[in-house]
């Protein structure tokens, strides 16, 4: 709650300084590439029973509530787009709102365990409670085929630091704080386990580029590292939460308008 306030407080602090300040005025957009970092998703249970996963965890075997499971996650490279509203304030300082969206597929999940103690080899029924016909494929099998994806759209209050400002080539850094909406899917094997989404805090920070094509226009080019909270969401497939990680370097070329100057 104190982060989320945190955030709402520097989006109205960005846009009151830009108002009151600002030398020109811009509008912008850009495209690129997600790589969303691996996952190390983490939770704990609520008491269960596990299917038939014998001989190693026979049908039945009572799992008490509290106990740790997770397993990782890697993403496939995704998509990013993102536009901004913002204003030059003077002496190379520049601040803006910015939406930004990326979205990532689920390449595989991995490292299954439970209480600890890895259930790779296990037969897959072992976590479907009331299952006492086996499967005949191994947990490890199962979650191997990574259906699924993640995606973030967020609204950040960024403020950025212009170098070179008489120069055609403006090299810049900038950091901002905001909201995300996180939407996550885990269906491994068309088996659903997270289908859910959560408002998280988060931050970003940035560093790039700006070529002045004319008075008007620019083309950049940019890198930033952008990460939430974890992301806390309910289990489908049996009781239990389970945080999931969410960071990400993107990488992506863009245009801005300038106006107002």
């Amino acid at each position: 709650m104190v982060y989320k306030l945190l955030a709402a407080a520097g989006l109205a602090a960005v846009l009151s300084a830009a108002s009151a300040q600002a030398q020109e005025w811009y509008v912008g957009g850009s495209i690129g590439i997600a790589a969303q970092s691996d996952s190390d998703n983490s939770g704990s249970s609520g008491a269960f029973t596990t299917g038939n996963g014998a001989p190693a965890i026979p049908f039945g075997t009572p799992i008490d509530a509290g106990t740790p499971y997770g397993w990782s996650t890697e993403f496939d490279d995704g998509l990013a787009l993102s536009a901004e509203f913002g204003a030059r304030i003077d002496n190379g300082l520049r601040a803006g709102v910015e939406l930004t969206y990326t979205d990532a597929d689920v390449d595989t999940h991995s490292n299954v365990t439970i209480g600890g103690g890895s259930i790779d080899d296990v037969d897959a029924a072992v976590l479907l409670t009331g299952s006492a016909d086996q499967l005949g494929a191994s947990v490890a099998d199962i979650v191997a085929d990574g259906q699924g994806d993640i995606s973030t759209t967020a609204l950040f209050a960024n403020v950025y630091y212009d170098f070179n400002l008489s120069g055609a080539l403006q090299p810049y850094v900038g950091a901002g704080i905001g909201l995300a909406d996180v939407e996550v899917d885990y269906s491994p094997s068309g088996v659903g386990i997270i289908d859910d989404s959560e408002t998280k805090f988060a931050y970003q920070i940035k560093a790039g580029a700006t070529w002045r094509a004319t008075d008007a226009w620019e083309i950049y080019g940019e890198y930033a590292y952008r990460a939430t909270e974890d992301v806390e969401l309910d289990n489908s497939l049996f009781p239990g939460t389970l945080d999931i990680e969410n960071q990400q370097s993107v990488f992506s070329i863009g245009a801005r308008y300038r106006f107002g100057g």
